[in-house]
């Protein structure tokens, strides 16, 4: 009984763990989601970079897969401008040192100038390097 006991309470406790390391990484990609999108908005090269992974795939919701580089340069150059930026119904999954998050987005923009709005459903891949976690791709669709 006593046997039982041990490898039941064993058990309860490996659980617990993996409960409490599952939710400190889903966290940490929270707080990655968090800044990515307010770098976006303020078009922060230096924390986009930060944030991105050399290889990213951005995907955007016309078809269109930019670079790491494109990426970067759109947003600091003003072709693509957000002006605010509300993430909604986001769920996270994590798998080891990789994680998918789903979400929303509603956006004001200004690109080049010209003011308009997105609705977009959007698939971020982040994987976790030396620590970090960075954004590998994007993926969004439009909202219909």
């Amino acid at each position: 009984m006593i046997k039982k006991i041990t490898l039941i309470t064993l058990l309860l406790l490996e659980f617990s763990f993996h409960l409490s390391a599952q939710s400190k990484k889903e966290k940490q990609v929270i707080v990655a989601t968090e800044q990515l999108r307010k770098a976006m908005v303020d078009a922060d090269a230096d924390q986009l970079d930060r944030l991105t992974e050399a290889k990213l795939n951005y995907g955007h919701s016309g078809g269109h897969v930019d670079t790491k580089k494109e990426f970067l340069s759109k947003l600091t150059s003003g072709s693509s401008d957000f002006v605010s930026i509300t993430l909604s119904e986001q769920t996270i999954t994590v798998s080891k040192n990789m994680a998918m998050v789903r979400h929303n987005l509603n956006a004001t923009t200004n690109d080049n100038g010209k003011p308009g709005e997105v609705h977009l459903k959007v698939l971020l891949v982040w994987q976790k390097i030396k620590g970090k976690w960075k954004l590998l791709a994007r993926q969004a669709v439009k909202l219909v």
